[in-house]
């Protein structure tokens, strides 16, 4: 192997285990955000946006193709931090409560 071949699958072996570690992370938070989805106060909207994304992630119709998972996290991320602004308006989340 060539000194470019090597810095190429370098360069997508970074780009691999980055994305695992955004995934695993997101993971972790869209487990934490289950408990805002039963939140009688929190907007029916951000409740169908939260789980559009996550129809979104397991269908197999994307704008990039598999392996590149930027999309499916970036509409995950979209979906939580409105689920989480909705909370912190409506005093489901916030000073004294457990963070979602």
């Amino acid at each position: 192997m060539d000194a470019t071949e090597w810095f190429w699958w370098s360069v997508v072996a970074i780009a691999v285990v980055a994305t695992v570690v955004v995934a695993v992370r997101l993971t972790i938070k869209l487990v934490r955000a289950r408990r805002l989805l039963g939140a009688s106060n929190i907007p029916m909207s951000n409740k169908v946006m939260f789980w559009a994304a996550i129809a979104y992630l397991v269908s197999p119709v994307d704008l990039l193709p598999d392996p590149v998972l930027l999309d499916d996290i970036g509409f995950l991320l979209l979906a939580l931090r409105s689920l989480h602004k909705a909370a912190v308006r409506v005093g489901a989340v916030g000073p004294g409560r457990p963070e979602a």
